[in-house]
């Protein structure tokens, strides 16, 4: 009677949950760095086998146990079920936070600014938490009869739901960036941004520009200086975090440092000379 060894080989596919506090972009991008997460299994995948057939030189492993291949499916179905279960769980504990909408304060800061597209004015209005997110926009033009009055209305409605919902601003921007219709052409009335393909072009960009940073959209350099202000003294951070609270981060385009002077040690003698 011969005697073989079976080499069986498996495929497991794991994945890592991560639970977040908040859902924004700095948590997102410290998540491959993260160590914290949970483990789950996905799937386990037999690949293929190898028979090995025992000689006399081999004798000392004729003791060891043959696999079947009908346990190892078993296991492997229970570890399976197991995991969609409590990945089961997980999403639904998931969509019941991703239903919560985080309204807007009564009070808000933002900012609002007014461009000429060909012959149309827009004007572009901003909502923020008291973070400096932005959670809701309007945009109002000059030239635009009842449907297109409507129709950007409802647009910049279902914009500040998507935002409030905690859609990011990253896929807005890539979704409206370069859409091309008309007015478009030389955008005058921004200093950073000098033509636009459509107006969501130049809406989109301004956000993008104001308050993700990303200056390779702006068509001119930021003058605003390479100084970092925040790291000289613990005074100028106390100063910074109360600015923070009455400013707002699309209003000074991410650069509240560098765009604030600090006047506490000014004196000013108001008195008259005799």
């Amino acid at each position: 009677m011969k005697k073989y060894i079976v080499e069986t080989y498996y495929t497991c596919t794991f994945k890592t949950v991560h639970t977040l506090k908040d859902l924004n972009d700095q948590e997102l991008s410290k998540i491959d760095s993260r160590t914290d997460g949970d483990v789950e299994l996905i799937d386990v995948k037999l690949n293929n086998r190898k028979t090995k057939k025992i000689g006399e030189k081999n004798k000392n492993k004729n003791d060891s146990p043959i696999v079947d291949s009908s346990f190892t499916k078993n296991i492997a179905e229970n570890l399976v079920n197991k995991n969609k279960s409590k990945q089961d769980n997980i999403q639904s504990s998931l969509k019941t936070k991703n239903t919560s909408r985080f309204k807007m304060p009564d009070r808000r800061k933002g900012y609002i600014q007014k461009a000429q597209i060909g012959d149309h004015k827009v004007y572009l209005h901003t909502g923020e938490y008291n973070d400096g997110k932005i959670g809701e926009i309007f945009i109002d033009t000059n030239k635009e009869g009842e449907l297109v009055k409507a129709m950007m209305n409802n647009f910049a409605i279902a914009i500040s739901l998507g935002l409030q919902y905690g859609v990011p601003l990253d896929e807005y921007v890539d979704a409206f960036l370069d859409t091309k219709f008309e007015p478009s052409g030389n955008v005058l009335g921004n200093d950073r941004i000098l033509s636009a393909s459509s107006i969501l072009d130049y809406v989109f960009r301004e956000l993008a520009i104001s308050y993700l940073g990303k200056e390779e959209l702006a068509h001119t350099p930021s003058i605003a200086s390479t100084k970092n202000i925040s790291s000289s003294n613990t005074e100028n951070d106390k100063f910074l975090k109360i600015v923070k609270n009455i400013t707002s981060k699309g209003f000074v385009r991410s650069n509240l440092e560098e765009k604030l002077v600090d006047l506490s040690d000014v004196r000013i003698n108001l008195k008259s000379k005799n």
